[in-house]
């Protein structure tokens, strides 16, 4: 890791408008694009403090400062456009949670990396393979953006298309992907695609 004093680093840092920073290339090794990140005025505190945090002597271990972890994965092979913060950007295990990146299909170097779809915590998201190309995609960005925002439940309190009673919510726990089948939900060959095919044998609702 780069090792250089606050103000040093705060060079490779440019604040583009109120609300979103640039991290220039030279911030971490590497970098094959620039990044860019979104936050509020309390979130932009808390990164900055983290960064600032990291370049005390002696600090060691633990994990690197989110603006870094946004950095690292702008030199992963493959990237295109930028390495992006989204608003609830913060340290990760290897990605930052909220890094967002794609990668070129076409690159034979570029990568799929584990580390951006939570695999140390099981969180759930899933990484989505399309035959669209960006091309196909442009036109109606705002359309598919607005679609996915009707239709994904997001925050406490909010609600799905998908009715559901305490019953069923026992039933999707315990019985994982083999319950989205059964509801029609999902194709069979997507379990193959699923660690533990979409379903841990052992998994006992009651200790949720």
């Amino acid at each position: 890791m780069v090792v250089r004093q606050y103000n040093e680093e705060l060079q490779y840092l440019e604040k583009l408008t109120p609300y979103s920073w640039r991290i220039k290339k030279g911030f971490q090794p590497n970098m094959n694009v620039e990044g860019i990140f979104y936050v509020n005025n309390h979130l932009e505190k808390l990164m900055l403090e983290e960064l600032r945090n990291s370049c005390r002597p002696g600090m060691v271990g633990g994990f690197l400062p989110g603006v870094k972890q946004i950095a690292n994965v702008a030199a992963l092979p493959g990237i295109v456009g930028r390495s992006i913060g989204l608003p609830d950007i913060h340290s990760g295990y290897g990605f930052a949670i909220g890094n967002m990146a794609a990668f070129d299909m076409g690159n034979p170097k570029s990568v799929v990396s584990p580390g951006g779809v939570g695999f140390d915590i099981n969180c759930g998201v899933r990484l989505l393979r399309t035959n669209l190309m960006e091309k196909d995609v442009l036109p109606v960005k705002e359309q598919l953006a607005q679609s996915m925002f009707d239709h994904i439940p997001v925050g406490v309190g909010s609600k799905g298309i998908i009715p559901m009673n305490a019953r069923d919510l026992e039933e999707a726990l315990e019985m994982g992907m083999d319950w989205s089948l059964r509801e029609g939900y999902v194709w069979a060959e997507d379990k193959e695609h699923c660690e533990e095919y979409g379903r841990m044998l052992n998994a006992d609702p009651s200790k949720v």
